[in-house]
């Protein structure tokens, strides 16, 4: 398995960060196991970003104007795709997901690489914009970031940023209705063409039955409406759908979920499209919130009673940990990068009994949503061998837990992300934590930093200061080390000490 490509320099590390995650979340769709969607996303990338920087230093064909390409992300998602019919060329397809193996050798699967005027309109369409244009609908479409966020990271002033994403959507309607009329299509379907066009421009405009019989039974017209039509909520489906190809609404969905954890929005609403009752839908969130509290505190009264019996271990220990195998979904894309070591220390024997409870999001989560507050029971310090022992009285339960992911790292460099779980409402927060060995922050996104010695302090920034209650907020930074790179200590939000692992 190749090793990810080091970054050039730090914009490039911090390209890597905002990409890995949804590289790794679509490999994990990809495949039976968080080992193998470790190593394809591994591939994926390395193939991707090789490819990018091949087409940066390519000279351009025509009046100056480089190869038309993907944005970053749904490049390196191609590349996962093309990597995995790889790997089903070369025997390997028993690491796929057998639905993903069905569909790679199928027809479908073939439009992605076969003639160009063939291929999806949402693929072409977004391919023939200049790739700033491209990567502002692909983030604010696809990944839902907030529109500050995607100005921020794009170098747009977030003040206009709502009315380029305007303008950025028209412009990816006339693409895509271009691409429609150049595909090669039946007399039938080049007949509906200008209707289709027309219809589509207005959410008022009423589809004639003729038309809508033809889109029931037209695959390729059907892709096209949903492309022109930018009205209705259907644009983001059509991107994922046509770029992706197989398991891009599942992408879709899984994005949508990450988005709302990193924004400390809890968990995330029933979709619109459900015609559910909202109540029933809150209902269940307050009984598995209920249910959650309840195990945790069971779970910490039984980790007490086995806290203060004789130290047992043996093979036991080494079974529980051997269950855990290769058909666990990945939780946390940025947890289990293979160049990164893992900052979670070692459970010792004593606390077996509570281990499905303490595992952690490495193993448990299938997606990185909020898992409610089952993470307070973990011990608070860097030594897991003190927790309960020194008194029969159960430990003060935390407000918040800190997760602290080592994402990658280099000869004199690391970056890394920590998420904050906070069982309060917060409308502003202040994180703060230690460093054992002399690291230093040099660049944060999502938060405000500052540091003494060994002392980090991230302050919130405009955007992300409101946490709803058993909501999580999440930033990422860039440091330097030397001689050590273990993982901090000591973590607080707002003054309070926080749980960690």
């Amino acid at each position: 398995m190749p090793d990810l490509p080091t970054p050039q320099d730090a914009a490039e590390a911090a390209l890597f960060s905002e990409c890995w995650d949804a590289v790794l979340s679509y490999a994990d769709l990809c495949t039976s196991g968080s080992l193998t969607a470790n190593q394809l996303a591994t591939e994926a990338f390395t193939l991707g970003m090789r490819e990018a920087r091949e087409a940066d230093f390519a000279p351009p064909r025509t009046s100056g104007r480089r190869a038309a390409r993907l944005p970053m992300i749904p490049l390196l998602l191609t590349a996962v795709r093309n990597t995995a019919a790889g790997w089903e060329a070369q025997g390997l397809g028993h690491k796929l997901d057998p639905d993903l193996r069905l569909w790679l050798n199928s027809d479908k699967a073939a439009r992605y690489t076969g003639l160009p005027l063939q291929r999806p309109v949402a693929l072409r369409g977004l391919r023939d914009m200049q790739e700033a244009d491209a990567s502002l609908l692909w983030l604010a479409e696809v990944e839902a970031l907030p529109l500050p966020s995607v100005a921020r990271r794009l170098g747009l002033d977030p003040a206009v940023a709502a009315q380029e994403l305007e303008q950025v959507r028209g412009l990816f309607r006339d693409r895509a209705h271009r691409a429609h009329l150049d595909t090669p299509m039946e007399a039938e379907c080049r007949s509906y063409a200008r209707l289709l066009d027309a219809v589509t421009r207005s959410s008022a405009a009423d589809t004639p039955d003729d038309l809508s019989r033809h889109l029931a039974t037209c695959v390729q017209c059907a892709e096209a409406a949903a492309c022109l039509r930018l009205h209705g909520g259907g644009l983001p489906a059509a991107l994922a759908g046509g770029v992706i190809g197989w398991g891009g609404l599942a992408y879709l969905e899984r994005r949508r979920r990450a988005a709302e954890v990193r924004l400390g929005a809890g968990r995330p609403a029933a979709p619109e499209s459900d015609g559910g009752d909202p109540k029933e839908g809150a209902g269940r969130s307050k009984v598995l919130r209920h249910g959650l509290l309840g195990a945790a505190v069971l779970i910490s009264l039984v980790a007490l009673g086995v806290s203060m019996m004789p130290m047992g271990g043996g093979a036991g220990d080494d079974t529980a940990a051997a269950s855990h195998d290769d058909r666990q979904p990945v939780a946390d894309p940025t947890s289990v990068l293979p160049s990164a070591s893992d900052p979670a220390p070692t459970h010792t024997a004593s606390a077996a009994p509570s281990s499905s409870a303490t595992t952690g999001k490495h193993h448990k989560n299938p997606d990185p949503e909020p898992q409610g507050t089952s993470s307070s029971t973990a011990s608070t310090g860097p030594d897991h061998r003190a927790t309960s022992s020194a008194s029969p009285t159960a430990p003060t339960a935390r407000t918040c837990h800190a997760s602290y992911d080592l994402v990658n790292q280099w000869t004199d460099g690391f970056q890394s992300t920590v998420t904050v779980t906070t069982t309060q409402a917060l409308s502003g927060w202040r994180v703060e934590w230690s460093f054992r060995d002399g690291q230093k922050v040099t660049q944060m996104w999502d938060a405000t930093v500052s540091q003494s010695g060994g002392q980090v302090t991230a302050d919130a920034a405009d955007y992300n200061q409101s946490v709803s209650a058993n909501g999580s907020l999440s930033f990422g930074f860039l440091g330097t080390w030397s001689g050590e790179n273990s993982a901090p200590y000591a973590f607080t939000l707002n003054g309070e000490p926080c749980s960690l692992s």
